[in-house]
This record gives structure tokens, C-alpha cells and sequence, in this order.
């Protein structure tokens, strides 16, 4: 649950409502949650099968075998060099705009100095993940309960449910807005198989894995339907889809407070309160932002020590014994990707991400089934084939049903592409064959 909930509940809400143009946007979170329990229960069979740690890069060795499956490997990691500064990118985005809740300081150089502050911190080697962990999960679980006790206090729960006279008319402007309400949710549902990632050290594998995925996935998904909704009764939907001001969009959650307290301790009071959501968030934030490079930066470190990608990720600090090379490689790659809009960030991260890591899974566990059906599966996934293909149809509308999809599309393929040619280039200069 702390790696799913991290800044993006507190900052998609605006995209949300935006895909589909009103609360009927919820209908997204619905569905993104059946996406995520179906993309789930593959992620439970192979945890629970392959207990090792790398997730999907162990699974993609087992699944394919040969160079086939080093290749696929290969490029997983490679494509964790564009996919993991980007996801980076949008939590220091997130913590930008609470931080116009206080300042007029340009967006990027509040982004560019978070990230810049957490790779200081990594760089002198304070990874006490415990500390951070518990600030973080203190943080987020404090301000979602704050937003639920005002709503409950505050609010008007008519509002939330006032709906467009149109919004569930099933034409292409509704598939097309159900699309990107997923892309969105599926972001902020994502996090819940990074136990996978671990499994070497999971207590009791078999069983701690899949309980701790499919719970997750369905706890959050509550959380999330309640947080959203609550939002919406204090600020109806419509003036917030119509607001010129990019501001009240940016810091939802402050602006949400200080509406909130305004009539009953007026808006000196209110005001405070809203900044003080807004440190909350950043928190989160910048929490996120750390606890990401921490983990990122280990990946193409442990590809490169398997001799399955650049040797130079392999290296450790001369001193400090940590993967530096990696780690301000992602910080460079996430200062760049923060010029970007946070809706170019999310769709660009969950369209890579799909196509080069999610696909290539649900496709895999069904090929696994048959090539190697002796294996031992302490859990199997519910009702199987249907999850899968469930999820391969969910992720699929999510490419395709949405406009403008090209451009992400050729991104991926761009990063296909090189990868493909780096891992020729590594086979032919090493002289395997």
C-alpha cells in the first residue's frame, strides 16, 4: 500500500474529471481497479512461483528462454532507464505545483531541486528506508483521513454525484475519455506488485506475496473511491473543470481545504490550514521522490552485475559502496523529463511501461502454463485463463481507445528500437553468439 499511494491521488483528480468531463470519471477508478486485480493475480502466480529477487526481470529469464528471453530481460532494464526517471519526474511535478500554494517560483526549478536534494541525500548514503517509509505512510494516511473527516463535516455528497446529462452516453467521446480516466488510474493504481521485486526476502513467499498484492489493490481502490469522492463535495466539478486559473487544479487538495474551513474560521485560518495540506503533500512528495531513486538505481546495478547490461551501472561508490553511476543517471534523466506536463509524464511512463513489462507478463504466464506446466505454483491464478486475458484487453483499450495515442506509441517503439540495437551492439563487442 505505501509504494501504490504516493503523490498521485493528491494531483490526477483534475485529469480525471477532465478525461470524461464530469463525476461519471469515477467509473475510471472502477475499472482501472478490476485492471489492476486482474493484472494482479499474474503478478501473485509469478511472485509466488519465482520468489527471487528482479521480478520481472527473473520472470522474463524463466518465461523465455534462451537469448530470447536475455534480450527480453535486457530490455526491461532498458526500458527502466526511461520509465523510472519519468516516474521520478512526477512526483517532483506533484511537489511543484502545492509548492505554487506558496510561492510564484518558476514549477521546473522547485522539480529540479527536489530531485536534486534527494540524490545529495542518496549520494551521502542516508537509504534508511525506515524512517522515510514511516514519515511517508504517517503523511499520506493523515491527510486522506483530514479529507474524509472535512468532507464528512463540510460537505455536501449531492455534488458529488451530480452528474452531466450526457455522462453515460456511450458514444466514441465516452470510450475515448473511459480510456485516459484508466491511463490515470492505472498510474495511481500501480506499486502493488514492487513486493515481486523483493522476493528473496519475503517471509513465506508462497503466501506473504499474493495477500500482500491482491489486499493492497483492493484497501487502495476504497481509499481512493472515498478521498475522490469527498473532494467533490466541498468543490462541485463543474466550476472546477471551468476555473482558468491553473492554481485551484494544481493544489486541489489545499484549495479543498481552505473552501472547506473558510465559512466556520474564516479565510485567514482556512488559509494556513491549505498550506498546511500543501507541506503535507510535498512530504509525500519528495518522500516518493527519494524512496524511488533509492529503488530504481539497484535495478540496472544488478542487470550489469548479471553481465545483461552496460558494465558501467555495475559500479559501486569507491567509498561509500553504492550503485552511484545508476543513481545519477535516473537523477539527471528525472531533471530533464521535468520540463515536461504531468499529463505528458503519466502518459508516456503507463504506455512504456505496458507495452515493454505488462504485456510481455500476461502473455508469459499463459506460455509458462504450457511449456513448463510442472512448475511449482504455491498460488494459481483465480478463474485462469480469464485475468490475463482480461488485463491484456484492459491495457490494450488503454493504447489504443484514446486520442492522440500515437505519440506515446512511437515513444515506446523508439525505445524498442534502441534497445534492440544496444543489445546487438553488447552481443556482437562482447563476441557472444
Amino acid at each position: 500500500m505505501l509504494d501504490m499511494i504516493g503523490v498521485g491521488p493528491f494531483i490526477t483528480l483534475p485529469l480525471l474529471l477532465g478525461a470524461m468531463g464530469g463525476p461519471q470519471a469515477m467509473l475510471g477508478w472502477i475499472c482501472g481497479a478490476a485492471l489492476a486485480l486482474c493484472d494482479g493475480l499474474v503478478w501473485a502466480e509469478l511472485g509466488a512461483a519465482m520468489p527471487a529477487a528482479g521480478g520481472t526481470y527473473r520472470f522474463l529469464r524463466t518465461i523465455y528462454p534462451g537469448e530470447f528471453g536475455r534480450f527480453l530481460a535486457f530490455l526491461f532494464v532498458f526500458q527502466l532507464m526511461v520509465s523510472a526517471p519519468l516516474s521520478v519526474a512526477s512526483g517532483s511535478i506533484g511537489l511543484a505545483q502545492y509548492a505554487s500554494f506558496f510561492t510564484r517560483t518558476p514549477a521546473a526549478i522547485i522539480a529540479i531541486a527536489a530531485i536534486l536534494l534527494a540524490v545529495l541525500l542518496l549520494y551521502r548514503n542516508l537509504a534508511g528506508l525506515r524512517l522515510i517509509s514511516s514519515v511517508l505512510w504517517f503523511t499520506v494516511i493523515a491527510t486522506i483521513a483530514w479529507i474524509l473527516i472535512t468532507a464528512a463535516l463540510f460537505g455536501h455528497w449531492s455534488l458529488a454525484f451530480s452528474l452531466p446529462p450526457s455522462a453515460f452516453h456511450l458514444g466514441r467521446p465516452f470510450f475515448t475519455g473511459l480510456a485516459l480516466a484508466m491511463l490515470i488510474t492505472t498510474y495511481d493504481f500501480w506499486g502493488y506488485y514492487n513486493v515481486t521485486f523483493l522476493g528473496a526476502e519475503v517471509r513465506d513467499p508462497a503466501r506473504t506475496i499474493p495477500r500482500a498484492i491482491l489486499i493492497s489493490i483492493v484497501f487502495v481502490m476504497l481509499l481512493y473511491l472515498a478521498m475522490n469522492t469527498a473532494v467533490l463535495t466541498v468543490l462541485p466539478w463543474r466550476p472546477l473543470l471551468d476555473i482558468t486559473s491553473l492554481a485551484p487544479r494544481q493544489a486541489l487538495i489545499s484549495y479543498f481545504i481552505q473552501t472547506a474551513y473558510t465559512p466556520s474560521l474564516g479565510p485567514a485560518t482556512a488559509l494556513l490550514l491549505g498550506k498546511l495540506a500543501a507541506i503535507l503533500i510535498m512530504i509525500t512528495a519528495f518522500a516518493s521522490i527519494f524512496s524511488l531513486l533509492l529503488g530504481y538505481s539497484r535495478i540496472p546495478f544488478a542487470a550489469a552485475r548479471d553481465g545483461n547490461f552496460f558494465s558501467v551501472f555495475g559500479k559501486l561508490h569507491p567509498t561509500r559502496n553504492f550503485p552511484y553511476i545508476s543513481l545519477l543517471y535516473l537523477g539527471a534523466a528525472a531533471i530533464l523529463f521535468s520540463f515536461l506536463s504531468l499529463a505528458q509524464v503519466i502518459a508516456a511512463l503507463v504506455t512504456l511501461r505496458i507495452i515493454v513489462q505488462f504485456l510481455l507478463q500476461h502473455i508469459g504466464v499463459m506460455v509458462l502454463r504450457h511449456t513448463q506446466p510442472a512448475l511449482p505454483r504455491p498460488f494459481r491464478i483465480w478463474l485462469y485463463p480469464l485475468p490475463p486475458l482480461l488485463a491484456l484487453a484492459g491495457f490494450t483499450f488503454i493504447l489504443f481507445g484514446r486520442q492522440n495515442y500515437q505519440r506515446q506509441l512511437a515513444l515506446a517503439a523508439v525505445v524498442v528500437l534502441l534497445g534492440a540495437i544496444a543489445y546487438a551492439v553488447r552481443k556482437i563487442l562482447s563476441g557472444r553468439t
